[in-house]
């Protein structure tokens, strides 16, 4: 057998690691059934489980080398065309459901500057970076329902947050990482075990203030993205990753 052949063993599981891609459109799906049916808590879960499946699907795609063992499928496409439905498509359609948009034509904002955020060919830079707010509409459609803002606030910040995807500020790629990577990974961790605790037992953790203390990650986030992605210095990047 040519030792450049896949093994069907590598075949598998780069078949598999597409497939746990693919799941996260099933969960969009799922998410908009839910919300069709006026079940937010259960929209917010899978919302969170196609987050953490695109957590991990790059890594284990790197890892098993899957683009090399299956190179007539684009996964960089499969998981641009998934990401587009959970962080863009089903948090806007979140936010209508929860009453959080002062009109439905709001929407539209981070609809269409998500669909231009996706489309750039840098939407990710060289050294692995998001370039312009990474619509992240997820992670806001869920503070601004469990925050319970009010619509008049929750439209001002999607629309600031639209306006944000246009400018080319840096975003650390969580996965990819080369400082803090382990920081990172762990706080996520404890940050999603939070969120989720609060969704299933809001009366009991309210008075702990878990969603207030969670946020803390998402500003972890912003603070670690404003000093690797150099927001405010002119000297030679700090992060500066081997090619």
């Amino acid at each position: 057998m040519d030792r450049s052949t896949p093994t069907r063993a590598r075949v598998l599981i780069a078949w598999g690691i597409h497939a746990f891609t693919a799941s996260g459109a099933v969960l969009a799906l799922w998410a908009l059934v839910a919300l069709l049916q006026g079940d937010l808590a259960t929209a917010s879960l899978c919302m969170l489980a196609a987050l953490f499946i695109d957590s991990a699907d790059g890594t284990l795609a790197r890892a098993f080398r899957v683009s090399e063992v299956l190179p007539e499928i684009d996964g960089r496409r499969l998981d641009d065309i998934v990401d587009f439905l959970n962080y863009a498509i089903v948090p806007v359609v979140f936010l209508l459901a929860a009453g959080k948009l002062t009109a439905w034509h709001w929407g539209a904002l981070p609809v269409l500057a998500s669909a231009y955020g996706f489309a750039q060919a840098e939407a990710k830079t060289e050294d692995d970076f998001f370039l312009g707010f990474p619509s992240y509409w997820n992670v806001l459609a869920l503070y601004l329902w469990l925050l319970d803002l009010s619509p008049v606030l929750s439209t001002l910040l999607v629309c600031g947050l639209s306006i944000a995807v246009f400018v080319p500020l840096k975003y650390v790629y969580p996965s990819k990482l080369k400082r803090l990577k382990k920081t990172t990974l762990v706080a996520s961790l404890l940050w999603i075990a939070c969120v989720v605790a609060a969704i299933l037992f809001p009366q009991t953790l309210r008075p702990y203030h878990v969603v207030e203390w969670s946020v803390v990650y998402p500003i972890y986030y912003l603070g670690i993205s404003a000093w690797l992605g150099r927001w405010f210095r002119s000297e030679r990047a700090l992060y500066n990753p081997p090619s």
